[in-house]
């Protein structure tokens, strides 16, 4: 129904084959994105690379967001190399483990600030890299969860950085809908991503979701990538600011 064809991505957060930017980006691909895929580093890099190639990106490049210099290194290669860009796709988070598995309202600035910086405000720094390359529009995804806005048992400090992220996408929205840049986060349901490994009796949270959706099952990483390549195609143009909830319907039960 949509082509993505032409299409330039920028995809972050890819870490093995259950990542949701892996999803993400097999699906730009599979409708006509090329691709731009970063790693965290270089542990990370043998992981990812192959990946990378698998889809025949363009483009592949280390990236820290906090390390410094290193997102706008990728943003230079990306102006020279395209000269535009059309979407990214913003799949990545953090806090340290302390922080995360004790109580929010025990949890350290700096644990806090660094959540924050890492999970939220590189988004921002992200999109504001992306503007002048989207002259002619695009669409910038990121990935939220449900414990942003209730409370799920040991998700603990990321339900109010998550919180923090569903707001910035509204504003960024906001602020950047007359120059046809869209700005949405994409919210599965619990999934077995290494990222969600963190978090303290997740499989109990997986059980439970999978049991109460109304479609009896989780979503997958192909779920949310179908999401993301429609939200970037010319058909989704007039949709943002939105937080698209992809959980078999777990997120409507009581």
């Amino acid at each position: 129904m949509f082509s993505l064809h032409g299409q330039k991505a920028l995809v972050v957060g890819i870490a093995n084959e259950q990542s949701i930017a892996w999803g993400c980006a097999q699906a730009l691909r599979t409708q006509g994105a090329d691709l731009a895929i970063t790693w965290l580093n270089a542990k990370a890099e043998p992981y990812v690379r192959p990946l990378a190639e698998q889809l025949e990106a363009s483009i592949t490049a280390p990236m820290d967001v906090a390390q410094p210099g290193q997102m706008e290194a990728v943003f230079e290669t990306i102006a020279e190399r395209w000269g535009r860009l059309d979407t990214i796709v913003h799949s990545i988070a953090f806090a340290p483990k302390a922080d995360l598995h004790g109580r929010v309202v025990d949890c350290t600035a700096e644990g806090f600030a660094q959540a924050m910086d890492i999970s939220v405000h590189s988004l921002l720094r992200m999109i504001r890299l992306a503007e002048p390359l989207m002259a002619e529009g695009g669409t910038c995804l990121s990935v939220s969860f449900f414990g942003s806005s209730r409370v799920v048992r040991h998700y603990n400090m990321m339900g109010p950085v998550k919180a923090a992220l569903e707001s910035a996408v509204r504003y960024a929205a906001a602020e950047l809908g007359e120059k046809g840049i869209r700005v949405h986060a994409l919210s599965p349901g619990p999934m077995a991503t290494r990222a969600a490994s963190g978090i303290d009796h997740f499989d109990e949270l997986l059980s439970e979701a999978a049991e109460r959706a109304p479609t009896q099952q989780l979503a997958t990483i192909a779920d949310v990538g179908a999401m993301a390549a429609f939200l970037a195609s010319p058909e989704a143009r007039n949709l943002t600011g939105g937080v698209y909830d992809i959980d078999g319907g777990f997120s409507i039960t009581a």
